[in-house]
C-alpha cells in the first residue's frame, strides 16, 4: 500500500485536498494511505477547521500549529517540523497544493530526505517574482518529481524553463513527470456545487437576488496593505454599488477587515457605512462561497481561486491585479485584469455587463482531475 502525506496550511488547500481524499476513499482505499500534516499556517478556525468539517476531510493526523510570523520564520519551522514527522512516517510520496508557504516548506523538506514531492497546481506563473507565491510554486515545481498542471498554459510555462514534458518513466526528480491533469477545484466545485444548493442559507440570511448581486473579495497583501490601493478599490465598488444599485456582497479575510480601519480614510469608511448596497460580512463557509459564486451576476476578486471559480460557473469576473496566473479566462474574454485603478475597474464592469455573448468552455478538465492524479501516482509506486 501506498503511504502519502498531504501537508496543507491554508484555506485554499483544504478545500483542494477534499477532491483527492474523496477519490482515495471513494476508489483507491486498498491502494493508498493518507496522512494529513496541517502546518496551521491559517489557525483561525473560521478558516481551517470548518472546512474539515465541513468538505468531510479526514482530520489532520499531525498539527505544527505554526501560526503567523514573517516568511522566513514561519517556513523555517515549516520545514523543521515537516522533516520530523517525514523520518517518523517515511512516506513513500509527500504531496502539496498551490503555492504557499506550506508548500514550499513540504517541497524543501521532502526533497531533502529524497521523497518524491507530488505538486498539484503545478506550472502556474504570474511571472511577477515580487509576489511570494511565485516564488514559492517556482521552487516548489523544480523540487518535484511528479508535477500536475491544471491547464495546457501551465505545462507550457514547464516546458519553457526547460522541464522536458515528454518524460518516461521511472520519473525522478532530475527527471520528472509533467502531466496535464485538470483542476481539483473543478472537481469540487461540480460535487458540492448540488450539495450547497440544499444546505447553504447564505441568500436568504442577507437578502441576496439570484443573478443580481456582485461578489467581491480583497486579501492579498499588495492590496490590503497599501492605503493607496486599498482605497482605490473600495471606491470602485463604493460607486458601482450606487450607481447601479446592486448589492455588493464582501465577505472579507480576517486581515482585510484590520486593515480597513487602518489603511481606509474616515470620510470613505463613512460613505461605505451609508451605502445601502454594499454588504460586508465575516468570512463565509465554502459551501456558501459556492452558493454566493453560483448565483452572482459578477465577481470581482484579487483572488486566483476565485477567479478560477468564476469561470467553472460560468460568471464574469474583473481581476484587482496588474496579472493572473489564469490567462486562460482573460484570452476567453470572460474575465478583464484593472489592478487597483477604479476607473479601469468601472470600465471593465460595464464592460462585462453589458456583454451577452460570453463563453465559457471546459478548459479546466472534465471533473475527474483528481481519480487521474491517482492513477498516475499508483502507475509510478
Amino acid at each position: 500500500m501506498i503511504k502519502l502525506l498531504t501537508v496543507v496550511g491554508a484555506r485554499p488547500q483544504i478545500i483542494k485536498a477534499a477532491a483527492l481524499s474523496r477519490a482515495i476513499r471513494n476508489s483507491h482505499s486498498g491502494a493508498v494511505r493518507e496522512f494529513i500534516l496541517h502546518t496551521g499556517q491559517h489557525y483561525d478556525a473560521n478558516m481551517s477547521q470548518v472546512f474539515f468539517e465541513e468538505l468531510n476531510i479526514p482530520r489532520p493526523d499531525f498539527m505544527l500549529n505554526v501560526g503567523s510570523a514573517s516568511h522566513g520564520v514561519q517556513t523555517a519551522r515549516m520545514i523543521e517540523g515537516i522533516e520530523e514527522k517525514l523520518k517518523e512516517l517515511k512516506p513513500d510520496f509527500l504531496l502539496v497544493y498551490g503555492d504557499t508557504n506550506s508548500t514550499l516548506a513540504g517541497a524543501v523538506a521532502a526533497s531533502k530526505l529524497h521523497i518524491p514531492v507530488l505538486h498539484i497546481e503545478a506550472g502556474l506563473r504570474s511571472f511577477n517574482k515580487s509576489m511570494p507565491e511565485e516564488i514559492n510554486r517556482i521552487a516548489c515545481d523544480h523540487c518535484s518529481t511528479l508535477l500536475f498542471s491544471p491547464t495546457a498554459t501551465g505545462v507550457k510555462n514547464l516546458e519553457n524553463e526547460g522541464f522536458n514534458i515528454h518524460n518516461t518513466t521511472p520519473f525522478s526528480i532530475d527527471t520528472p513527470g509533467v502531466f496535464h491533469c485538470g483542476d481539483v477545484m473543478y472537481d469540487n466545485s461540480l460535487y458540492f456545487s448540488k450539495i450547497a444548493q440544499t444546505q447553504s442559507q447564505i441568500l436568504n440570511i442577507n437578502k441576496l437576488e439570484k443573478n443580481i448581486f456582485i461578489l467581491a473579495t480583497i486579501h492579498r497583501p499588495q492590496n490590503t496593505d497599501d492605503p493607496r490601493r486599498l482605497e482605490s478599490i473600495f471606491e470602485a465598488l463604493n460607486h458601482l454599488a450606487l450607481k447601479y444599485r446592486r448589492d455588493i456582497f464582501l465577505p472579507l479575510h480576517p486581515r482585510t477587515s484590520k486593515l480597513i480601519a487602518k489603511n481606509l480614510t474616515a470620510k470613505l469608511r463613512g460613505q461605505i457605512d451609508e451605502n445601502p448596497h454594499l454588504k460586508i460580512s465575516d468570512p463565509v463557509s465554502f459551501l456558501d462561497m459556492i452558493q454566493l459564486e453560483q448565483n452572482t451576476c459578477m465577481v470581482i476578486t484579487d483572488s486566483g481561486g476565485v477567479q478560477k471559480e468564476s469561470y467553472f460557473f460560468g460568471k464574469p469576473c474583473i481581476i484587482l491585479r496588474p496579472q493572473t496566473e489564469w490567462v486562460e479566462i482573460v484570452n476567453q474574454g470572460t474575465a478583464i485584469i484593472t489592478d487597483a485603478d477604479p476607473d479601469r475597474i468601472t470600465e471593465a464592469f460595464e464592460k462585462l455587463f453589458n456583454n451577452n455573448d460570453l463563453r465559457y468552455p471546459p478548459i479546466f478538465g472534465d471533473g475527474k482531475a483528481a481519480e487521474f492524479i491517482l492513477e498516475e501516482i499508483l502507475k509510478y509506486r
